[in-house]
């Protein structure tokens, strides 16, 4: 079975190609893939499948543990540029489980993403009790009255997102916190926790802590998810560059029609077959 690998930022995927061939994967399968140690390695097991309403593919992503996501941006910028190049089209559609993503080339080699409109309310999230306000909900992390983190806004960009917006990132121990509140009862879907420092009206710098794969160097979502509350707590311009530690992400949310677009670089690390044991769970 023929895989490629790549990454986003060092945000990486190992790619299967279903589109000619059935392949029924487990979780057992995939957890075998993603292991660092024993398998090829990723943060996101991706396939690529025919699609299902009109675009070019379909996306499918799973974490690490197995688990299904229903969107990936950076994992759409590294699919796009293999539909762009295959198509030989301007723009593709990739849908996924969240919705059809429009990707399109942009200056210096890099791929830009429709990553659509943001979801905002409390049970688009979802969260398990209402808000009125998501732009910063009742959550403290840390002594009571001393919190090391409080008041998290949330945005659903495919997938629920919490950005606690901090002086330092650099000062959190997300390793530690994020495996908490990822599985906070507030997320009954879980949750992506993010770090936001703003350091300019154009600029953040940011750390993700992902559901189901854990410290990543990049989060094509978060970043989305982070302009987004960025810009609905006026704390920065609809245009800016997001700073994970895999790199630079480029952010824009339209007002004109509500969309976010994310730019951004791919690369295709290696390609190879899987060996026979990694596949040994797929129907599993």
């Amino acid at each position: 079975m023929h895989f490629r690998k790549m990454n986003g930022l060092g945000n990486d995927f190992v790619v299967l190609d279903l589109r000619n061939r059935a392949l029924p994967l487990g979780e057992a399968t995939v957890r075998a893939i993603a292991d660092r140690e024993t398998g090829i390695g990723c943060d996101q097991f991706i396939t690529i499948e025919k699609p299902r309403h009109g675009g070019d593919a379909f996306m499918g992503i799973r974490n690490q543990d197995g688990g299904i996501v229903e969107s990936c941006g950076n994992a759409a910028r590294c699919i796009g540029e293999l539909m762009l190049e295959e198509t030989g089209k301007d723009a593709v559609v990739i849908e996924t489980l969240a919705g059809p993503t429009v990707a399109t080339r942009a200056p210096g080699g890099l791929i830009t993403v429709d990553m659509g409109e943001p979801r905002l309310k409390w049970n688009e999230i979802p969260l398990s009790e209402e808000f009125r306000d998501t732009r910063a909900i009742e959550l403290e992390v840390g002594p009571l009255g001393a919190p090391i983190m409080h008041s998290p806004a949330v945005v659903n960009m495919g997938n629920p997102h919490a950005i606690f917006f901090v002086k330092d990132v650099d000062a959190i121990d997300l390793g530690r916190i994020g495996p908490m509140l990822e599985h906070h009862p507030l997320f009954p879907e879980r949750a992506n926790i993010s770090v936001a420092q703003v350091l300019t009206p154009n600029h953040i710098k940011l750390k993700v802590w992902e559901r189901g794969a854990g410290l990543t160097k990049a989060c094509g979502t978060a970043a989305c998810a982070t302009a987004v509350a960025a810009v609905r707590k006026r704390l920065t311009d609809r245009m800016m560059t997001i700073s994970l530690p895999g790199g630079d992400l480029l952010l824009e949310w339209r007002e004109a029609n509500n969309h976010v677009y994310m730019t951004g670089p791919t690369e295709l690390d290696f390609e190879g077959e899987l060996p026979p044991r990694l596949l040994s769970g797929a129907m599993a």
